[in-house]
């Protein structure tokens, strides 16, 4: 085998041979006879391919998890990229572990230390009355939770889905928060700022982590906000918080989806809790928007392919001129400052 190639790197009529990670496969049937559809994997990304008959029988089951090396070329189908596999082998388990699986693992590209001061400094700011303050830390300071928090996905496959995904997440819609709080300052921001921490925190106990994201049983079953709801109990009863502000961090929380048919048991009925399920919504769709975008070089114009769960392609715009360089990297240096400054309190 050649040196790795990595899905982010392909371009259409690359010539493959490498090693990906199976995704997912689902067996269907051509007029040739079956062919497997699958999403190979890697660190910088996913790509689809297709396994046509006869090679196509060699696999009487594929399944996710497993490491493959194939050869094949890059094509173009319904305006994306996908592999036309012309010949793979699995690895066996002694291959696999030889593997670095940092080449395989989607993670953040924001340092998790980084993220949670962050985090930690954003709720210093704004939890001025002692119960919230008292909850905040409790739970940020948990072993558990923030262990999980580093490394949990937000999403199994639309948003956010890789290591860290979740903590960057968070830490979005916390930013957004803080910023509608600034803009409509009848807002409570504090419970607005405990919603936006809490909202998918259940996703740590939902999903798994790791080279594969799946549902977990307690996941399937209860769903992420019924968790969210009974793992931050003992931390609500601990910090003497008003029984009146606990129930509105709950409907935050069972709301932030904003309609039934997407999951939320009830409406938003406040406007801390329609102001979280726009924050929400908005970091989700903007992480999708990204993802999607990056197959368009940088500087240049041009489509997307479609995005299922946008249900359109997207265009990346030409950018404006970036103006005098020397404002530019004076505003960085003060965003940095102020950074910094913030961090420290």
């Amino acid at each position: 085998m050649e040196k790795q190639q990595f899905v982010g790197e392909l371009a259409p009529g690359d010539i493959i041979n490498s090693v990906f990670l199976v995704a997912s496969a689902q067996q269907n049937q051509a007029r040739n006879g079956p062919y497997w559809r699958v999403e190979f994997r890697d660190s910088t990304g996913k790509i689809e391919g297709k396994i046509w008959s006869p090679l196509s029988q060699q696999f009487p089951d594929l399944k996710a998890g497993a490491f493959a090396e194939l050869q094949g070329r890059v094509v173009v189908y319904r305006e994306r990229n996908e592999i036309a596999v012309d010949n793979m082998r699995l690895l066996s388990e002694e291959e696999s572990r030889a593997l670095s699986l940092c080449d395989f693992l989607v993670s953040s590209s924001q340092d998790s230390d980084a993220m949670l001061e962050e985090l930690e400094a954003l709720c210093r700011k704004n939890f001025t009355h002692k119960p919230w303050s008292k909850f905040y830390k409790s739970v940020l300071r948990d072993e558990e939770i923030q262990q999980k928090l580093r490394i949990s996905p937000a999403a199994k496959a639309m948003h956010h889905a890789y290591a860290g995904g979740l903590l960057e997440h968070t830490l979005g819609v916390c930013r957004l928060a803080m910023a509608y709080a600034d803009l409509y300052p009848h807002l409570d921001r504090q419970v607005l700022l405990a919603g936006a921490l809490c909202h998918d925190l259940g996703k740590i106990w939902e999903l798994s982590s790791g080279l594969l994201v799946e549902y977990t049983s307690e996941g399937r079953l209860l769903g992420h906000m019924s968790i969210a709801l009974e793992r931050l109990e003992p931390f609500l009863r601990k910090s003497g918080l008003e029984p009146e502000l606990a129930e509105h961090l709950k409907h935050l929380v069972l709301s932030h989806h904003g309609t039934r048919e997407f999951g939320s048991p009830c409406l938003p009925a406040t406007a801390e809790a329609m102001a979280l399920h726009y924050a929400d919504n908005m970091d989700a769709k903007m992480n999708q928007i990204h993802g999607a975008l990056e197959v368009v070089p940088q500087g240049e114009s041009g489509w997307s392919g479609y995005i299922s769960g946008l249900d359109r392609a997207l265009f990346r715009a030409v950018p404006s001129p970036e103006g005098d360089p020397a404002r530019v990297k004076s505003s960085k240096k003060l965003q940095e400052r102020q950074c910094s400054l913030l961090l420290k309190e």
